[in-house]
């Protein structure tokens, strides 16, 4: 590469919980530069998974939300001498974090609750268990990966 990388750029831990994960969380779930209306889903949503699963802090069904949604391996298209091949890729750390974040949100989205803090609510409590849409779209990248071994000694 040409250019130096730019340097690393770490968010500010956000207001009520003091954590920069749900800054960054808020940032991806912010739409049209809204972020006061993104913080309100997001806290309303905790407070939600509260009531649900009694007992527990909703920040921390949401951290393990997070976690199982974390893929291990991707795949990539790799061009080889006029053919593409999907070759299976570790993910880095960072970029798992942003895709587990991701797949919440948008499958989050795509469900079928009236208001966002409950659609948010229920793929949270979901993907804490196991279920929900976002932890198949991680079995579906994993089994993709799985299904393509034979061509990870193309990896770059």
């Amino acid at each position: 590469m040409r250019k130096t990388k730019p340097k690393k750029r770490y968010l500010l831990p956000d207001p009520k919980f003091n954590d920069p994960m749900v800054t960054k969380f808020v940032n991806y779930l912010m739409e049209r530069g809204k972020k006061s209306i993104a913080y309100n889903i997001f806290y309303d949503a905790i407070e939600i998974v509260e009531k649900k699963n009694a007992g527990e802090p909703g920040l921390e069904v949401w951290k393990r939300a997070l976690s199982n949604l974390m893929p291990a391996v991707e795949v990539k298209s790799r061009r080889v001498g006029g053919a593409t091949f999907q070759v299976p890729v570790e993910i880095r750390p960072e970029r798992k974090i942003n895709l587990s974040i991701k797949w919440l949100i948008d499958f989050a989205r795509q469900r079928g609750e009236k208001t966002m803090m409950d659609k948010l609510a229920a793929e949270i409590l979901a993907a804490s268990k196991g279920e929900g849409a976002a932890i198949k779209k991680k079995d579906d990248t994993h089994r993709m990966a799985e299904a393509n071994k034979a061509f990870s000694h193309f990896r770059f």
